[in-house]
């Protein structure tokens, strides 16, 4: 499979959860996703819609404080949030490779500042706000098979 990049736009929260859920329904164990924006981008809300595709019943919320939660559903759910770290190596004495090689999903929150550690087989999202309640969802697959992403939102192929 070559290597397929999208863009989507939302128009609400629940937009975006919805590729979030599309995008968690076929996820495998062993996949990392990528989650790159601005604070108040709406990386939450897609975590919460790629937890709700994989079966995870409850709430979903952003780990800033705890740094790693994990969920349960039909595969475990490993949710980074790196907002409050500053260094590298702080993310590395998270044994954080625990989590990328193990039977779970693995989705990371402000990724961008572990990205020398990134895997070569991943799923990469950046959000960008366009205004109060649109966005830019730039995804790019890298994990080496077919995975839709189609939330039925205004979207475009960036092959």
């Amino acid at each position: 499979m070559k290597n397929r990049g999208w863009v989507k736009f939302t128009k609400s929260e629940e937009e975006t959860r919805k590729i979030g859920r599309a995008i968690g329904k076929g996820l495998l164990p062993g996949d990392i996703i990528c989650l790159v924006g601005e604070l108040g981008s709406g990386k939450t809300t897609i975590t919460q819609g790629i937890a709700q595709g994989l079966g995870v019943r409850g709430s979903v919320s952003s780990a800033t404080f705890k740094l790693i939660n994990e969920y349960k559903g039909r595969i475990p759910v490993y949710h980074f949030d790196l907002f409050r770290l500053d260094k590298l190596s702080e993310v590395e004495e998270l044994g954080y490779r625990e989590y990328f090689y193990n039977q779970g999903v693995t989705i990371i929150e402000w990724a961008e500042k572990m990205r020398p550690l990134w895997p070569e087989k991943r799923m990469e999202i950046e959000l960008k706000i366009i205004s109060e309640n649109n966005r830019e969802i730039k995804i790019t697959n890298l994990i080496g098979r077919e995975i839709n992403v189609n939330g039925n939102s205004g979207n475009r192929d960036i092959n």
